[in-house]
């Protein structure tokens, strides 16, 4: 006859309730009772009585109560980091759990989702029995021994891993506008034209307008404005609205050229060595190689356009 399970361990540890592990999560972090009462749609008086009933059961402060507000004690600072690691690998659990069986859990730079996100959306219109889920994230690497996903994007230099890596395209950097932003001279535009501008960053250190400018043979950036962006789909997403000139990767922003919403007015256009890989594990599922291989064809594909570009109008150099 089969026994149940024996789970009397777990009564022994006596946890405190998730309830409470989460709440106290949110006031660690905000250090406000009001605020977290308005993070968890519950009143302050509750949060007040989760967190002195949890120290409570645990026997020792969390908190320390200030005229000024609330701050960790050294016993709740090292608690802390334990919890919201709990939560977020319980969390990470159940969404994998209750996720459709064939959703595939693809990671990649904010900035490749201009390129990225239409493509997936027309895969999963031809193919509607593959579900993508895309996490956009400012890291620009990947760990699938830690994080649960079938794939990833990456940008930066290429990997060590080239069994189990695509190359997507290279990073092509050049200047990019509205149409009607800069004045057109006898049917060109000239460098002159972009002092008093306001030129779009999409990092704080300036590195690809540098990179692109110091090509051009110039020294130092013109006098102009400027606006700093934590991403290039901001600084690009600026540029289409008019709002100044932004540093552009070529192959991000192709159906933005191709559909004349913005353009790329001069001819100088840098490789800057780094470039897109798709990783994914060993032994892909056989969704997950439906995906790889129609992301590497749409790659050949901008990889085409760009090079029809660059044989036209543009010419590249590599950043020295």
């Amino acid at each position: 006859m089969a026994t149940s399970p024996d789970f009397s361990y777990l009564t022994a540890l006596n946890l405190p309730s998730l309830n409470l592990l989460k709440t106290f999560s949110v006031v660690a972090k905000t250090l406000n009772l009001t605020h977290a009462a308005e993070l968890l749609h519950i009143t302050q008086g509750a949060v007040s009585r989760q967190m002195t009933g949890l120290e409570t059961a645990l026997g020792y402060p969390l908190f320390l109560r200030q005229a000024r507000g609330l701050t960790l004690t050294p016993r709740g600072a090292q608690l802390l980091p334990a919890v919201q690691q709990a939560l977020e690998q319980m969390g990470e659990a159940l969404r994998r759990v209750g996720s459709h069986p064939d959703t595939l859990r693809i990671k990649c730079p904010t900035c490749s989702m201009r390129w990225l996100l239409p493509r997936v959306i027309q895969l999963q219109n031809d193919r509607p029995d593959i579900q993508i889920e895309l996490t956009a994230s400012i890291a620009h690497g990947v760990d699938f021994s830690t994080e649960h996903f079938d794939a990833a994007v990456v940008f930066g230099r290429a990997p060590d891993s080239p069994r189990r890596a695509h190359h997507l395209f290279d990073e092509v950097l050049t200047p990019v506008c509205t149409p009607d932003f800069l004045p057109r001279r006898k049917g060109r535009f000239e460098l002159a034209d972009l002092a008093g501008k306001t030129l779009l960053h999409p990092t704080r250190d300036r590195r690809d307008w540098l990179l692109w400018w110091r090509e051009a043979g110039m020294k130092g950036l013109p006098s102009a404005k400027s606006q700093h962006f934590d991403t290039l789909d901001l600084a690009i997403n600026s540029a289409l609205q008019g709002y100044g000139v932004a540093i552009g990767d070529l192959t991000l922003i192709e159906d933005d050229l191709q559909a004349r919403r913005i353009i790329a007015p001069f001819p100088l256009c840098v490789a800057s060595g780094a470039s897109y890989t798709l990783l994914y594990p060993d032994n892909p599922t056989p969704a997950l190689q439906v995906a790889i291989d129609y992301l590497n064809e749409q790659a050949r594909i901008s990889r085409q356009k760009l090079s029809g570009l660059l044989s036209s109008s543009h010419h590249l150099v590599s950043a020295s």
